[in-house]
């Protein structure tokens, strides 16, 4: 964390002020201290991508505090083929139908990539779209990951903004740069130092601490820019070469009769007569035309996520939800195994790639949710992956739902007999044998550990804002009306509001 921040927080005084922004490059060997800067540079990239170590390098500050031209020159030594700049300032219309967080998740790097960018979701936090709490728990996630994350403000006197501003308003091939805004913001600059401020003392983490660059000499800029790239990055790779543990994730513990008790609650004998049943579906699935249709209008996203046991009717209940609504504005999302390139990134990078934008659907065949169950029964997330998973999932489903998304959550639950019952017919259905899989059978042999894992998954992700419905399922008909009665109260309610 950047030095004494608490004494500031606590003497009510602006950080900002306190800062020399008149440092200036005075080192008389600068010039060999850059070009071993810039060899370091080289090195460490490609020890990152050795060590499949992601890299993210935010930049922020001032206008015409130098932005561009610092990233110019610190991507100079890279491998351009290992490294991707965004300029994110402008918000366009596709960013704008979707979560405020979407457009930078989806850009996050893969692990051995260095992203950097210039303007960040620090934008959303002055602008009072996110939360301190919002970005700080948004960090935590990569971070705990093993993603490297580098903030640099860049801090100028008002005098020498204007300066800069006036400079470039000039020069015919540069005045475009300069907006109206440029100079509202040079005008009002100690109220932007304000809101900078207290942005950086509350997002300065131990995880994710910000540098603040004093930017008006551009040779001390970008030395300190660099040799905190530079350190930056040997730590990591030192710490992964030693193969350092995390430190141990700590969460409430859970009694054991309430991780027990989910599921054996369930009253699987609920039926329905087959009249009733299409009786029933007639009603809802007009009903559903109606609303997919209304939302659509008035743009609100709809997430419906079904999880459950093999067998269990997740896709009867989604075929006939989609049955009377129009194509064009849903999506079936089958979630197999990741491939190379999701697993390149952080777990939960492949599904906020194909979350709805405003006014379309998005239906989960499998989710986010395989972290703690199969992940975590098959061995394939550790401990500490799994853990932090319940926290780092209800921080996204809550960004979601804040974000005015409609967010539904299925547990398809039958019982042991029941799935066997259904596998036996699978296998002597020559036209749903494909359902059928040696997977499905081995899956049967850890039931308990499934079910154990189950439980703690719906007690610690269960919210207001992204609530569990466990479908009783051993009746498939009962099951598929539950599921849309469920569907249609919840678009009800969001028209409402």
């Amino acid at each position: 964390m950047y030095p004494n921040v608490s004494k500031y927080i606590k003497e009510g005084m602006l950080m900002l002020k306190q800062i020399d922004l008149k440092k200036k490059a005075q080192w008389q060997d600068y010039d060999a201290r850059m070009a071993h800067l810039r060899i370091q540079m080289g090195e460490l990239q490609r020890k990152c991508k050795e060590l499949g170590i992601p890299v993210t390098i935010v930049f922020e500050g001032f206008e015409a505090a130098g932005k561009g031209t610092m990233i110019n020159r610190m991507i100079q030594p890279l491998d351009p083929r290992g490294f991707q700049v965004y300029t994110m300032e402008k918000e366009y219309e596709e960013d704008m139908r979707h979560p405020y967080l979407w457009r930078y998740h989806i850009k996050m790097p893969e692990r051995g990539r260095i992203d950097i960018f210039d303007h960040s979701w620090y934008q959303g936090l002055v602008e009072g779209r996110l939360t301190p709490e919002e970005v700080r728990l948004y960090e935590k996630q990569f971070t705990d990951d093993g993603m490297v994350l580098i903030k640099f403000f860049l801090g100028i006197t008002k005098k020498e903004q204007k300066k800069r501003l006036e400079t470039l308003d000039k020069d015919k091939s540069t005045s475009w740069r300069v907006t109206k805004k440029d100079w509202e913001k040079n005008k009002d600059y100690d109220i932007w130092m304000e809101r900078f401020d207290k942005m950086i003392v509350q997002t300065d983490t131990s995880n994710a601490p910000w540098t603040i660059v004093e930017a008006m000499d551009k040779k001390y800029a970008i030395c300190k820019i660099m040799t905190t790239v530079t350190g930056c990055l040997e730590e990591a790779v030192r710490k992964k070469e030693k193969g350092a543990v995390p430190a141990e994730y700590a969460e409430s513990p859970l009694t054991d009769d309430l991780l027990s008790g989910v599921l054996q609650g369930v009253d699987l004998t609920l039926d329905l007569e087959p009249q009733e049943y299409k009786d029933r579906k007639k009603v809802l699935q007009k009903k559903l035309g109606i609303l997919h249709n209304e939302m659509y209008r008035k743009r609100v996203p709809v997430i419906l996520a079904f999880e459950g046991w093999d067998a269990g009717g997740k896709g009867g209940a989604i075929k006939r939800i989609t049955q009377s609504i129009d194509p064009r504005g849903y999506e079936v999302v089958p979630v197999a195994s990741p491939n190379d390139i999701e697993k390149a990134h952080h777990y939960l990078w492949r599904f906020w790639e194909r979350f709805p934008k405003d006014g379309h659907m998005a239906i989960f065949d499998r989710t986010w949710y395989g972290r703690v169950l199969v992940e975590r029964v098959e061995g394939f997330a550790t401990e500490q992956e799994w853990r932090r998973a319940y926290a780092e999932i209800n921080n996204m489903e809550a960004h979601l739902a804040g974000s005015g998304a409609v967010v539904l959550k299925f547990w398809m639950h039958i019982d042991k007999d029941e799935q066997a019952e259904r596998f036996r017919q699978r296998q002597e259905t020559p036209e749903k044998q494909w359902k059928i899989t040696e997977e499905d059978w081995r899956n049967r042999d850890k039931w308990d550990e499934y079910e154990k894992a189950v439980d703690e998954m719906i007690v610690r992700t269960s919210t207001k804002e992204a609530p569990w419905h466990i479908i009783e399922a051993n009746s498939k008909l009962y099951a598929r009306i539950k599921v849309m009665e469920i569907v249609v109260e919840a678009l009800e309610r969001a028209l409402k509001k």
